[in-house]
């Protein structure tokens, strides 16, 4: 990494605290990604990307601030990113993935909270992030009760705005989600001094569009039988889209895509024929949690696909592109963002279908269910999930962990076990 004291400094960073993360992130990243064989030539850019992470992207969001614009820091990806960039300004992902932070947030939330909420929380308190320094203000939203609680702490250091996400899908739940939608128009346009058009939520609309085509794009590709790309390069890909430029980003993965179809087309595949093809589902991955997909990856298995925050959810439904006035372009964005299967819903069976059917279109042999401690929700249903996916005869394996190595050795045994299992 290039130095950017100076930046940092400005910043009001813990520099001494943050060193420390800055000397252990190259090797984690070299361990899980730059050991693995065969790995497509294109991935160098979001190599880059990793190296540079507290770098070149934060350095960008300044120069934006510098020229007048506002920077927005998310939590989740019901907060449509459209409204943010239909006014001129940024949004960029927040979501702590690492367990440096997670002690700075048990300073302020009970232990027994989970840890990407701690890590999120640790990651601003401790001045040890810049993404979370820059961002003038950051939008939360209500999916779980550990983040409404959160939000409050968090909203005595840094503005913030709640959006109030409903718990159901019925036509009314749809309605009052575009009503919060509109709340945030608002709230943007009062905060950047921007008013957001028909034309400029046109253009926002489609530039998220075409991000969300291009890791469409990169996913077909892993559904193939020959198989180009891993599922932790994969992973780094979709935790790279929260934060990087969206323009950038659909560029480069386009490009990355055009090497996979082309490795398809002549048969070069990452992994041995034969090798158990894995669908994981669950919580998300935030960066730079990579624990579960190299254990896996090291254990006899491949990650195919993730039906998570961090994989298919975050990109399956394109927003309609054909309203024309703001109350129709807004109604598209909360039709489109309520589509979205998160476990805060109740009735929550369309996750479960979706799973399903994920499961079919990427041939995957076995499905493991994640869930991060303390995520009760996740964790209610893991009941549901295994009694639906024994019924299709799908086998899986449910499994608990947080962002501490203390558990690998553990994990390793029995994700192993279950790989092999699905040899016989």
């Amino acid at each position: 990494m290039a130095d950017y004291n100076e930046m940092w400094k400005e910043l009001g960073m813990n520099l001494e605290e943050h060193d420390k993360l800055c000397e252990v992130l190259p090797q984690a990243f070299g361990d899980v990604f730059l050991t693995q064989e065969n790995r497509p030539e294109a991935m160098d850019y979001y190599n880059f990307v990793i190296a540079e992470i507290h770098g070149v992207r934060p350095k960008e969001l300044i120069e934006h601030k510098k020229n007048g614009g506002k920077v927005f820091g998310t939590f989740c990806i019901y907060v449509p990113d459209e409204i943010i960039f239909a006014a001129d300004a940024i949004a960029t992902g927040l979501c702590g993935g690492s367990q440096f932070w997670v002690p700075g947030g048990e300073k302020v939330l009970p232990v027994n909270t989970c840890p990407l909420i701690k890590a999120s929380v640790g990651a601003r308190l401790d001045k040890t992030c810049p993404f979370f320094r820059i961002a003038d203000m950051y939008i939360g939203e209500t999916t779980c009760d550990g983040k409404k609680k959160a939000w409050e702490i968090l909203a005595e250091d840094v503005p913030f705005y709640v959006m109030d996400l409903p718990q159901m899908k019925r036509r009314k739940d749809v309605t009052a989600w575009k009503e919060e939608i509109e709340d945030l128009k608002k709230k943007v346009e009062e905060f950047t001094g921007n008013r957001i058009t028909e034309e400029s939520l046109k253009k926002a609309i489609s530039l998220i569009n075409e991000k969300r085509k291009a890791l469409m794009r990169l996913y077909n590709c892993r559904k193939q039988k020959v198989l180009p790309i891993s599922g932790r390069d994969a992973l780094v890909i979709m935790q790279i889209a929260f934060y990087d430029d969206p323009e950038r980003f659909t560029q480069m993965t386009n490009k990355l895509c055009d090497e996979l179809e082309q490795r398809i087309e002549q048969g070069i595949s990452v992994v041995k024929e034969g090798t158990k093809r894995i669908l994981v589902t669950g919580t998300p991955l935030a960066v730079p949690n990579w624990k579960l997909h190299n254990i896996i990856e090291t254990s006899g298995g491949v990650v195919v696909c993730e039906e998570m925050c961090t994989g298919t959810r975050y990109f399956e439904q394109l927003v309609d592109e054909t309203k024309v006035t703001l109350d129709e372009q807004i109604e598209a964005l909360a039709n489109r963002y309520m589509q979205i299967n998160c476990a805060c819903f109740t009735p929550n069976e369309a996750r479960i279908d979706d799973i399903i059917r994920l499961a079919k279109e990427y041939k995957a042999d076995g499905i493991i269910n994640l869930n991060l401690k303390f995520c009760n929700l996740y964790a209610t249903e893991t009941y549901k999930v295994e009694r639906e996916l024994r019924k299709e005869g799908i086998p899986v394996l449910s499994i608990e962990t947080d962002y501490t190595d203390s558990d690998s050795e553990q994990l390793r045994t029995r994700i192993g076990a279950f790989i092999e299992m699905l040899g016989e």
